[in-house]
């Protein structure tokens, strides 16, 4: 009898080689300069690409579409139940090249599949069960078959998007998943990041939750959140903003001149050193150094 991950994988692997099929053919309908993003969502999606990133791009030289399939709090089985019944449950942002945000009530899945050209979509779980392998086990496959048989081209590939850790004393209803201790949900999401990235058909993993918890490793602390788990607004989505800007172009977001407003020098080399380390030890934190308080 096969075990429960050994026919995921195998499933995976299926899907893997057919996609590969498809991607014989190598179009370039793609490769026009423009790099296309949907986020398949929730507020941690809102947190980690809303804000910063369509600007970290252009610092960067970059053009980039930022879609973002919102719905609060959506774990992976509310996207497959919408998926299935085609339900226009979600408000759908995108930021466009120009950088000015629209958003489209009542959008379907299906419909915002086919909106763009998409180069990358990201699949996500809600954050309590961020660390339950189990859940991604159950409906990422179910979600990742949808969406990969509605894409216009076969050439778009995937993301998982590794979400944080809440912070200590937290009051979300989640948090007693891990015992309410902010490092064992860390290292649950760690772990279960690593395990679906391995057996799933996807491009990139961008580590959010590993450079926020680097970033906690800062004189700044467990301060990164603005209600527990949610990130603060200034330097808490600057630090997930990094990160995907480091995994998307593949270039140290260290030499990345964008600084949001609101936040200072010193808190924006710490995001940006906290991304960089993250990208490059996804599932572990690397204590900043250069950033503890003196004595």
């Amino acid at each position: 009898m096969m075990k429960v991950k050994e026919v995921l994988v195998f499933g995976f692997l299926i899907l893997f080689f057919l996609k590969d099929n498809r991607l014989n053919a190598q179009s370039k309908a793609l490769d026009d300069g423009v790099l296309r993003i949907l986020a398949i969502g929730n507020s941690f999606s809102e947190d980690a690409i809303e804000q910063n990133l369509y600007e970290l791009a252009k610092a960067g030289k970059k053009k980039i579409v930022i879609g973002n399939l919102y719905i609060g709090g959506a774990p992976l089985s509310l996207h497959v139940s919408n998926a299935k019944e085609d339900k226009p449950a979600y408000r759908y942002r995108k930021i466009n090249l120009d950088g000015q945000m629209s958003e489209k009530a009542n959008e379907r899945l299906s419909e915002a599949l086919i909106d763009e050209a998409w180069d990358y979509i990201s699949f996500q779980q809600a954050s309590p069960l961020s660390g339950d392998y189990d859940s991604y086990a159950k409906d990422l496959p179910l979600l990742y078959d949808y969406v990969t048989k509605h894409v216009i081209f076969p050439e778009t590939q995937y993301i998982l998007h590794q979400t944080w850790a809440y912070q200590n004393g937290s009051s979300h209803e989640g948090f007693v998943r891990y015992n309410r201790s902010q490092e064992n949900m860390y290292k649950a999401i760690a772990h279960t990041s690593e395990e679906v990235f391995n057996w799933g058909s996807f491009s990139l993993l961008v580590p959010s939750g590993t450079a926020v918890q680097n970033a906690r490793s800062s004189f700044i602390g467990d301060h990164f959140t603005r209600d527990g788990y949610h990130l603060n607004l200034n330097y808490g989505r600057f630090v997930a903003a990094c990160a995907w800007y480091e995994s998307l172009f593949h270039e140290n977001v260290m030499n990345n001149s964008f600084l949001p407003l609101k936040v200072t020098y010193v808190e924006g080399e710490i995001a940006r050193e906290a991304a960089h380390r993250a990208v490059e030890s996804p599932y572990a934190v690397t204590v900043l150094e250069d950033f503890q308080l003196m004595y």
